[in-house]
């Protein structure tokens, strides 16, 4: 009754369909690795800092080149970054929350030898913003971890209307209106804060546990490459079995059952 299953037609077709399987399969596994590959960053940047990325690398190398964006990758990377605060344009970050109170960053631009600058939040203080403390002149150097860049309206972004020293969102969006040289991507939480502040925790993007919407988009992929593979198994057994019925009505001097 199955011997349909050795024609020519049926060959092709079965080999034609563990290739889909095969394929369908392997793209899933592929989609699966990329999720737990950004799972397994997610989980490296929630740790304690300086365990993140293993030792702090140059900012230059963690972001390398004008175009460099700071990703699900590098966030919570240590880094450091030399060269001179610009204490005539240190802003005051207000809204921040830092266990369960609110509070305001101090952000210190600090010009690296190649011209542009990097955000350094040099810590938190509670209440409303007020006097901050200068940063330290000359060169230095500053070791920290990387920070997404903030999007308007999420996290603790404050919108518009702010008085002047006083910034609501820490992006190059935002930096280039008030700083006249080119900043890099996101910023850094500096590890030491000075006296009368306090060191700012990693900051995960997207105001929730940090593991990005692209993440979920593999894993969504891998469940449906998972479901077409699946589909094609059941596809198969469903045209053997309406064969086989054919097959049997035709021995059996019936018409077949048309095709639906």
């Amino acid at each position: 009754m199955y011997r349909f299953l050795l024609t020519p037609r049926w060959l092709g077709g079965t080999a034609l369909g563990l290739v889909a399987i095969v394929v369908c399969v392997l793209l899933g596994s592929w989609q699966l690795g990329r999720f737990e590959d950004r799972l397994g960053t997610h989980r490296a940047s929630a740790a304690a800092p300086g365990t993140a990325g293993g030792p702090a690398a140059p900012l230059g190398s963690v972001l390398d080149g004008p175009q460099a964006r700071v990703g699900s990758d590098t966030v919570g990377r240590e880094v450091t970054a030399t060269g001179d605060y610009d204490a005539g344009r240190q802003l005051l970050v207000p809204g921040r929350a830092v266990d369960g109170r609110t509070g305001y960053y101090v952000l210190t631009p600090l010009r690296t030898a190649d011209g542009r600058a990097v955000a350094v939040v040099r810590g938190w203080a509670t209440g409303t913003p007020g006097a901050a403390p200068p940063p330290p002149a000359g060169t230095v150097s500053v070791t920290g971890r990387l920070q997404a860049p903030e999007n308007a309206g999420s996290g603790g972004a404050v919108a518009g209307g702010l008085p002047a020293g006083q910034l609501g969102t820490i992006s190059p969006a935002t930096l280039v209106n008030v700083l006249p040289y080119p900043v890099y991507d996101g910023w850094v939480a500096a590890d030491d804060a000075p006296g009368g502040l306090t060191a700012v925790p990693t900051v995960q993007p997207q105001g929730g546990d940090g593991l990005s919407l692209r993440a979920f988009q593999n894993l969504g992929y891998t469940l449906e490459w998972f479901v077409f593979a699946g589909f094609v198994v059941f596809m198969w057994f469903r045209l053997v079995r309406r064969e086989a019925e054919a097959a049997q009505d035709r021995a059996l001097g019936l018409d077949p059952v048309p095709a639906l």
